[in-house]
């Protein structure tokens, strides 16, 4: 069994893995079509921003989830922990890891491509009112991309298909990003949002602090109903 350091560690690295590859994809598109903000990426942008997340959450779980089962998220680690599937010792460990591992990533996107893109509107990944559809809006749509992860996670995992999760897992984000990342720069992830959000401010760039508690609470309000969704739905014995 891995040490809570090797744990701390795994989640650090994989936390890193999914918000460095995965917002790079969103500065790329920025830098490519000359520093437009977040409102204006195209639906083909989307496609393949959910697909290099998707895809760095693939690699990071079955890299990593031997050793810490590949959380790297604070809203499903909560959620486990909230449902009885995870220790309370190990609940602040991972959540320090996983801000801890995003804050370095957008921080080395910086270094990459300079203090001039985190000027731009949603540069470095940071999320926002998209659409214009409020803090209400967001809330629901984070809500429910949560909590489709979430319960795809305790399928998978906890359903026994533990062997095809890395794929499955990342597919669904991936879908979840091409779905609602045009209304809400798709967070569903407390970690991943905030890292950016706080390098932006740190070299002088605003950030919408404002709507930070939203993309907090909703995906750990949707992680902790779908894991109570599933233990609901899915038959004791299993």
């Amino acid at each position: 069994m891995a040490s809570t350091m090797q744990k701390f560690l795994a989640e650090l690295i994989g936390s890193f893995i999914l918000v460095f590859f995965g917002t790079a994809s969103v500065v790329l598109v920025l830098l490519v079509n000359g520093g437009i903000n977040i409102a204006a990426i195209t639906m083909a942008d989307w496609v393949a921003i959910g697909l290099a997340f998707g895809l760095a959450l693939t690699v990071a779980i079955y890299a990593l989830g031997p050793v810490s089962g590949a959380h790297f998220n604070p809203a499903v680690t909560i959620g486990l922990w909230a449902g009885k599937k995870f220790p309370t010792s190990d609940l602040i460990p991972y959540i320090v890891a996983q801000f801890i591992g995003s804050i370095i990533a957008s921080a080395a996107l910086v270094l990459i491509a300079g203090v001039k893109i985190a000027s731009t509107t949603g540069a470095l990944g940071s999320v926002g009112d998209v659409a214009g559809i409020g803090m209400v809006g967001i809330f629901i749509v984070e809500f429910l991309g949560t909590a489709l992860l979430m319960y795809c996670i305790m399928a998978a995992v906890v359903g026994g298909q533990a062997k095809d999760a890395g794929l499955s897992i990342g597919l669904v984000l991936a879908g979840i990003i091409v779905a609602i990342g045009g209304f809400s720069g798709c967070g569903i992830n407390p970690s991943r949002v905030f890292a950016p959000m706080l390098v932006n401010t740190l070299v002088g760039t605003a950030a919408p602090w404002e709507l930070f508690p939203v993309y907090l609470i909703a995906p750990i309000i949707g992680a902790i109903f779908a894991v109570y969704l599933y233990d609901f739905l899915t038959p004791a014995e299993e």
